[in-house]
């Protein structure tokens, strides 16, 4: 289970499980990463649920 992060400046990948993991970016700060991750982290179970209704699993 994955979540693309888009910005202008460019877009990162993130792993939500087992744990929330940066995969790959391109483009991004650090600084523009970490409040990516804080933003994913904040809105955790959100993101999980509309996976779950998206692809039904």
């Amino acid at each position: 289970m994955h979540v693309h992060v888009a910005h202008p400046d460019g877009e990162a990948k993130f792993w939500l499980e087992p744990s929330v993991a940066l995969a790959c970016h391109v483009g991004l700060t650090p600084k523009e990463l970490s409040a990516a991750e804080e933003i994913i982290l904040r809105h955790l179970q959100e993101i999980k649920n509309a996976w779950y209704q998206h692809f039904g699993c």
